[in-house]
């Protein structure tokens, strides 16, 4: 072991910079803090504006060769990447819970394996990446994806290893270079997939990781000249500073920022299978952008709905996520818990009434709350909590239902639980939202597209969406018989 690394759980992590294909350190240091026991993991090299160019420089650097590796090639070194990933699952696994204090099991038989899935998955997509040619009074068009150039990927800390890869698959299969920006609260896994890259055999410089915080290095990534894409998951406030930034150059940005999403419980649904999905809301603590937060629920079921909501939830296990039969966890960092309390203690004071919970349990973990008797218009029914925190309100009529879905400035996702078909399919077209489940919840393609409406963000991604956003997508339209016989 040298002084750059941590031993985390038995695994070693390496807590310098991956850029250009070599381990960089910097002059200071941020502090990494477990969430399950607000322990102190270690020590993680605090990059400038200095590694930011850096990084940008030897993506940049990478580019010509990367770009021209063929797709079969890339496809190939992104599956030898999924399989060091699935080689290292149980050490991704525990490296991660330990860092931002998700379920360990989840981590394990889902989060790590999808993380495996999103290299084959776009590896795979890649080589089947076409569109079909057509005609324009004789003339052939022809269209190709081109790669764009060297990729900014800024990720959050709710599920640091999962979105990044989210990210950088599809971003390295359209032959992009990526600097790769992951969460200041969550950072070890990002330096565990730069040693799999690497001895994958992706080139230097392809993949560069840069850690640190956003106000120190966001700036020098999002601004520079030779940046080709920005893609950020995070709030709203930090996207409209990436989109600034990024404006002087005309940079494409693809921004996913969270929102208020809606549950709608119409009184013909299986009020089991409502409560099932109800309950899943507190998934990861609370810390899932796409959280039907709100409940609204028809009148004439809201009493029963609510009685079972309060009996399921009273059967959850919080605790240590290292522990096999826990079912919540931790919040990310002792700021964000303080920020959820400060939510719920406005809106009680406002009049809100807490059915379950209403407090935090102690400085990492908070109670999982449902708030009722709160206004449309409050803080807490407009505003993400990202915590363990959800409302129900009722409706009489549909129309009320689809109105108070529609009623807050973001739009990422809805669920609807009804046994009413045709229903079903009338509501759903009037939601505003990116993505709408029916009688589930969390069903995930990754052919399908991805993203919110208004304030949940720009652009979608996924399938050949992600392809057309990393890509610049190329015309090319021939001339007939234009072409001379050599013989």
């Amino acid at each position: 072991m040298t002084e750059h690394t941590l031993t985390v759980a038995g695994v070693a992590v390496d807590t310098r910079h991956w850029i250009g294909g070599r381990r960089v350190a910097s002059a200071e240091t941020f502090t990494d803090v477990s969430p399950i026991d607000g322990s102190v993991i270690g020590e993680i090299s605090r990059g400038t504006a200095l590694e930011a160019a850096a990084a940008v420089a030897a993506a940049k650097a990478a580019f010509p060769a990367w770009a021209a590796t063929s797709r079969a090639e890339r496809a190939r070194i992104l599956h030898a990447v999924a399989d060091g990933v699935e080689k290292r699952i149980e050490e991704l696994s525990i490296v991660e819970t330990t860092d931002n204090g998700a379920l360990l099991r989840s981590h394990r038989r889902g989060v790590m394996p999808r993380v495996a899935h999103n290299f084959r998955f776009f590896a795979d997509w890649l080589l089947k990446l076409e569109h079909e040619d057509f005609e324009t009074r004789g003339h052939t068009n022809h269209v190709s994806w081109d790669p764009a150039g060297p990729s900014v990927l800024i990720t959050p800390w709710n599920a640091p290893l999962m979105l990044a890869t989210w990210k950088v698959a599809p971003a390295l299969a359209a032959g992009n270079t990526v600097v790769l920006k992951p969460a200041e609260w969550s950072p070890l896994t990002a330096s565990l997939l730069a040693d799999i890259a690497a001895e994958a055999g992706l080139p230097a410089g392809v993949f560069n990781v840069v850690q640190g915080y956003g106000s120190e290095i966001g700036d020098a990534l999002t601004s520079h000249p030779d940046v080709r894409r920005i893609s950020f998951t995070g709030s709203v406030p930090t996207a409209r500073r990436i989109a600034e930034s990024a404006a002087g150059n005309l940079t494409p940005l693809s921004l996913e920022l969270g929102g208020k999403s809606p549950l709608l419980v119409f009184a013909d649904a299986d009020l089991d299978v409502a409560v099932d999905l109800a309950v899943e809301q507190y998934d990861n603590a609370g810390q899932v952008c796409l959280a039907a937060t709100r409940f609204l629920v028809e009148e004439s079921v809201a009493e029963e709905f609510t009685r079972r909501f309060v009996e399921k939830a009273a059967t959850l296990t919080q605790g240590d996520p290292r522990h096999e039969t826990t079912d919540i966890g931790p919040n990310i960092h002792p700021r964000q818990l303080e920020k959820i309390d400060a939510f719920v203690q406005r809106a009680l004071a406002a009049g809100a009434r807490a059915v379950v919970g209403g407090h935090r349990k102690d400085i990492q973990y908070y109670a999982p709350t449902l708030l009722t008797d709160v206004a449309q218009d409050s803080e807490i029914v407009q505003e993400e909590v990202f915590g363990p925190v959800l409302t129900l309100q009722t409706f009489s009529t549909e129309e009320e239902a689809v109105r108070l879905a529609n009623d807050t400035r973001f739009g990422l996702a809805a669920t609807l639980a009804t046994a009413d078909a045709e229903r079903a399919e009338r509501v759903t077209a009037q939601l505003v939202a990116g993505t709408v489940w029916v009688n589930c919840f969390f069903v995930r393609d990754l052919q399908a597209p991805f993203g919110g409406s208004r304030h949940s963000g720009v652009g979608r991604e996924g399938g050949t969406w992600s392809f057309d956003f990393y890509c610049d997508v190329k015309n090319t339209v021939t001339a007939p018989n234009g072409w001379k016989n050599h013989g």
